[in-house]
């Protein structure tokens, strides 16, 4: 739980707009808004905009709990990149704190309440940022399909 919480803080401080202690700026999200709405088109997303930046397609919007930061979240997803390789996927269920994730899912999971299904395309400065993480380069949008039990 602590190393969450460690993890959990990184990512908030990437992603707030600044230069990081790694010395580099996040991407504003303008620079990434074609490729994120090109991603979307080839797709067939119909998305939505969020205020931060996010795409969204609320594929059903659930009828269980309303999920709040404050939420123990279950769910299945599959996490992309906008060239559509795969970062990861989990066919059953994991559970997590939802205040424990990147700022993307932060926004976009409470966006459906459980029983829910969204489709998110992130802007890098609400997901890994200018750092990046594992195969995940730098400055790079996400996509992800989330279905929360």
């Amino acid at each position: 739980m602590k190393y969450l919480f460690l993890l959990s803080a990184i990512i908030i401080s990437l992603s707030c707009g600044k230069a990081t202690e790694t010395g580099c700026t996040p991407n504003p999200v303008a620079n990434e808004k074609a490729a994120m709405i090109a991603f979307a088109n080839s797709n067939n997303i119909t998305f939505t905009e969020h205020s931060s930046g996010i795409l969204y397609e609320i594929i059903n919007a659930g009828t269980g709990a309303t999920l709040t930061l404050a939420s123990t979240v279950s769910a299945v997803y599959t996490g992309k990149l906008m060239s559509g390789t795969t970062i990861d996927a989990r066919a059953t269920p994991i559970s997590f704190p939802l205040s424990g994730v990147i700022e993307g899912w932060k926004i976009g999971i409470p966006l459906i309440k459980a029983g829910g299904r969204i489709k998110l395309i992130i802007p890098s400065a609400l997901a890994y940022s200018c750092v990046g993480r594992g195969s995940i380069p730098p400055n790079s949008p996400l996509y992800f399909e989330v279905t929360v039990q």
